[in-house]
């Protein structure tokens, strides 16, 4: 997705600020599918205001300069429609430093290996319970963070969508247990026919 259509997006849940923009795509729900950062935002939404797809108001703040809260107008919501009705998604990609790594596990200390696997495994499940409690929280509309819209996670989209994150996240983190000590045990017996590798 381009930068215009994730402010579209961001802009669909609620008048917003660029800051509160890159917020959703730093900390808030949206941050584990896309990235946007200031330097792209700002560009698209002046593009987005300049096209009449966004509005603009500036407001006075005590001793700071005005800031400026964005706006979806009728044309702004029909462009996001069109943008996510009006061809399919990119495939799916996986970016990871660790499966790069551990691509070429034998080039590394079986203990550094292993403990890669369980530094991962324990941010998986983190990132799991994190998105459950979140979820479970502004179902109820309690307080969801600046990021997260108040009864966010209780619409259709946003709690199969969480539910997906929680279920990809347990299961890596679920394979990468089961198979820890097997991978540690043939990177072992892979270094030791190595002579170069064996004493290191």
């Amino acid at each position: 997705m381009d930068v215009r259509t994730l402010c579209l997006a961001a802009l669909s849940r609620g008048d917003a600020t660029g800051y509160e923009i890159k917020k959703m795509f730093e900390t808030g729900p949206l941050a584990h599918f896309q990235r946007a950062s200031f330097g792209s935002i700002y560009p698209a939404l002046s593009r987005l205001l300049d096209d009449g797809l966004v509005l603009a108001e500036a407001l006075e703040q005590d001793g700071r300069p005005d800031k400026k809260v964005y706006r979806l107008t009728e044309g702004g919501r029909a462009a996001f429609r069109h943008a996510l009705t009006g061809q399919p998604p990119e495939p799916e990609s996986i970016r990871s430093d660790l499966l790069f790594m551990l691509m070429f596990a034998t080039e590394m200390t079986p203990a550094r290996v292993g403990d890669l696997i369980e530094a991962r495994v324990a941010e998986l499940r983190e990132l799991a319970d994190h998105i459950e409690a979140k979820a479970k929280n502004c179902g109820e509309a309690h307080a969801c963070g600046e990021a997260t819209p108040s009864g966010f996670f209780s619409e259709p989209g946003p709690k199969f969508v969480a539910g997906y994150g929680v279920a990809i996240y347990r299961a890596a983190a679920d394979y990468m247990e089961r198979h820890r000590t097997a991978l540690v045990r043939e990177i072992e017996a892979a270094r030791a026919a190595l002579p170069n590798m064996a004493a290191e």
